[in-house]
């Protein structure tokens, strides 16, 4: 297979695994598609849950890597136009993921007729759940996927719709922030809205605890440590004249230090019931904590680097700054040194961001990402000095 050929299949895989987006942990067609691609080109398959794949290509008593792609869809009506948009109704691929899983079959298929030639082992892993907490790739970790053979490093990529197509960028360090979902009830009492000293408020006492909240932000972090607050949704009272009995909200928190993360979510639960008890109500705090930050490892990001620049060159490759999104990459990054790199797939100017259901990213970053796979695996100098 030459790049021609590789850059063909890629389109076509793609084009193929757009149309049967699904969602976490359903990803039964998608698996079972993936399986059949890597079993035809002559790579063993294992399923360490129900819609995750893993193959390996290359012999496994070699020091061995792993390549992750996320594969599952979003609860989305796609509004795309394109002549190979989903076919499941309410459901699309608005992450790229679809991007994420081509790139990677194109490197197994391309790196399979390499295999003798490799002084490495490759776990391949397809990843289900990258959209749900806890994530699929926790669970792929206390499945012992890392394990048998051990895996030394971890490399995966997400689309960035908002960087140029032809454009590689790594986070060296922090990368991406943990993701922790918040959700509070706010218990008063209903009244009357013209007899508001009969009731206590729980609209009144939410506004205020929403104000200060952003405290936390501003006052009780160190401006040095980046974190995001955010009040995303609030539901309550059905009338003009009723002042409700409860409120509803939802929220995140994200951040990149642990410390301060679980600090952070302490002083949630006490100045929400603290502002609330100020009005004669109660706040019911339950928070879900989502993944862990992603911190790409300095040696992985050389690797990474190396094999950006020997595809796109220096002047398309840089570092940059850490993000606000969330990866359960994370997981596999806390156990083995990793890196995660954004691929830019960007070919207009008012773009669709990431879980947009117009987003469409251009293909010839398809080719791109597949191979920064191959030239990690392929005649890597920063990894032949490591495994030498």
């Amino acid at each position: 297979m030459n790049q021609i050929d590789l850059n063909k299949y890629l389109i076509n895989i793609r084009r193929e695994l757009h149309k049967i987006p699904e969602t976490a942990f359903n990803e039964i067609k998608t698996s079972n598609l993936i399986e059949q691609e890597l079993n035809s080109f002559g790579i063993n398959t294992f399923r360490p849950l129900e819609t995750a794949v893993v193959g390996i290509i290359g012999n496994i008593n070699n020091p061995c890597i792993a390549f992750r792609a996320d594969i599952d869809g979003l609860p989305m009506e796609e509004d795309t136009g394109l002549p190979f948009s989903s076919t499941h109704k309410g459901r699309m691929h608005a992450c790229g993921h679809d991007f994420h899983i081509s790139m990677l079959l194109g490197a197994a298929k391309y790196l399979k007729q390499y295999e003798e030639e490799l002084n490495i082992c490759i776990k391949l892993l397809f990843q289900p759940a990258e959209e749900m907490i806890p994530g699929g790739a926790k669970l792929m970790v206390e499945a012992g996927v890392l394990k048998n053979p051990d895996v030394q490093f971890v490399f995966g990529q997400h689309i960035h719709p908002e960087k140029q197509v032809g454009r590689i960028e790594i986070a060296v360090g922090p990368a991406l922030a943990s993701s922790d979902e918040m959700y509070w009830t706010i218990k008063g009492k209903s009244s009357h809205a013209a007899t508001p000293h009969f009731g206590h408020d729980p609209i009144l006492a939410s506004a205020n605890m929403i104000a200060n909240l952003q405290n936390i932000i501003t006052k009780y972090r160190n401006p040095l440590k980046p974190s995001v607050l955010s009040i995303t949704s609030i539901h309550g009272g059905t009338a003009t004249n009723i002042l409700p009995e409860e409120v509803k909200l939802m929220g995140t928190f994200r951040a990149f230090d642990d410390k301060w993360r679980y600090e952070t979510i302490d002083n949630i639960r006490h100045i929400s019931s603290s502002i609330c008890r100020a009005y004669n109500c109660e706040s019911i705090f339950e928070p879900k904590m989502g993944f862990p930050a992603v911190i790409n490892d300095i040696t992985a990001s050389d690797i990474a680097k190396e094999a950006a620049i020997r595809k796109i060159g220096d002047e398309n490759f840089s570092n940059c700054d850490p993000m606000m999104w969330g990866e359960d990459f994370a997981y596999f990054a806390n156990e083995v040194p990793s890196c995660f790199w954004f691929l830019g797939v960007k070919n207009q100017p008012n773009m669709p961001a990431l879980h947009n259901v117009k987003l469409s990213p251009d293909e010839n970053a398809l080719i791109i990402g597949s191979n920064m796979f191959i030239n990690i695996a392929l005649n890597n100098t920063v990894l032949s000095n490591i495994f030498k």
